[in-house]
Formats: C-alpha cells, structure tokens, sequence
C-alpha cells in the first residue's frame, strides 16, 4: 500500500459516519470591503501596488507606445522578452532586441534578456495584485519570473477589480495562474529585505485607459 492510498483511506474512514446529504457550510464573506466608485477603486489599486513597491505609471492608450519605449529606455534594456500575441503597436516605438515566448527558450536566455512586457488577466484593488493566466499577451509563467524587469500593462477599468472574491470570478481555475504582489522580495530572520530572490527585482505597472 502507497503513502497516497493509505492517507486517504484515513480520510475515507474519517467521513463515514457523516451524511452524504448533509447541507453545506454557510460562509458570509465580505465580496468587497467598503463600495467604492470606478474611479476610487483604480486610485486604491495605484496605492497598493505603490505600497508594495512597484512602480505605478499612468496614460492612455495612445501614449503608451512612447511611455514603454521611455521605460525600458531608462531601464537601459537592449532586449525585451514579448509574448506570443502581444498587442504589437505598444513596442512599436521601443528600439531593443525581441525575444520572443517560445518553448525552446532557455533559463539562460531569458536570464540575458532585461525586460519583459505583459498584460494582465485582472488587478486586484483591495490586494494590490495583478493576476497573470498565461494568456496569449502574456505569456508563459517562465517569462515573468527569470528576467530582472517586469513591465505590467492593466486596462482601466475593465481590468480592475475591488476584491480577490470578484477576481476569482473571471478567472479560470485550470490555467497556471500566477499572482503578483510587487517586486520578488524576502526578509531574513533580521527582517533585512532582498529583492529579486524568486522572480523581478522591479516591477512596473502601467494603468491605461481608453
């Protein structure tokens, strides 16, 4: 007998005596805490992603073409890590080397590269979190997680949410789903902080609208 088999055979004989029918738990939980307006809901989501040390840009759709060419100009990044269905007229006024999301892509390669630019599935006001689903203008999960600089496009407001509950909502459970609170960070038992341990060392996250 397995350790799997004999784990849930413990299981099985722990739930014996309780009815199949029995009615589920009732769980009030808050889906969001406060109301808020659209407006109030994107300024919360600003405050936290800032709070947790990303950095927050903001512009419409027509200038965010300059904006990450201006980003990735002061990151000094002679190449960008792209995904597969990236919107192509956000890089059009960047001049760098694209690398592009494929299977073949090595640890060392994207650890050469000096940026990668996404979307997001959705934000998370409340939390300060972006959501990413390895959708096509994001990539697979390697990407954000081995190059030092992240650049995080969010439409808003379609893209935001007050709430994690409302979050999970537009999600689908089934994709590889990464959540992103700010820039890869630990503390030791000192509480000295280290940035870029486990993924970006910088995060930016550009709100767009229109």
């Amino acid at each position: 007998m397995s350790s799997r088999e004999r784990i849930l055979g413990r299981v099985r004989r722990a739930l014996a005596d309780v009815p199949a029918d029995e009615a589920p738990l009732v769980r009030g939980y808050l889906r969001e805490h406060g109301r808020r307006s659209t407006a109030e809901t994107v300024e919360l989501l600003a405050e936290n992603l800032a709070d947790y040390r990303a950095i927050v840009h903001r512009c419409t759709d027509g200038q965010l073409p300059e904006l990450l060419s201006w980003l990735l100009g002061e990151h000094g990044s002679a190449s960008v890590v792209v995904p597969p269905e990236l919107p192509a007229y956000w890089l059009e006024a960047v001049d760098a080397t694209r690398i592009h999301d494929r299977a073949a892509n090595t640890p060392q390669e994207l650890d050469r590269a000096d940026s990668v630019v996404t979307g997001c599935a959705v934000a998370v006001a409340e939390t300060g979190t972006i959501v990413l689903d390895g959708s096509p203008d994001q990539g697979r999960r390697r990407i954000t997680l081995v190059p030092d600089h992240h650049v995080c496009v969010v439409r808003v407001p379609d893209q935001v949410v007050s709430s994690v509950p409302q979050a999970l909502e537009r999600l689908d459970p089934t994709r590889p789903l990464t959540w992103v609170s700010g820039p890869s960070a630990t503390s030791d038992i000192e509480l000295d902080r280290v940035e870029g341990v486990h993924g970006p060392r910088t995060l930016e996250v550009v709100l767009v609208e229109g």
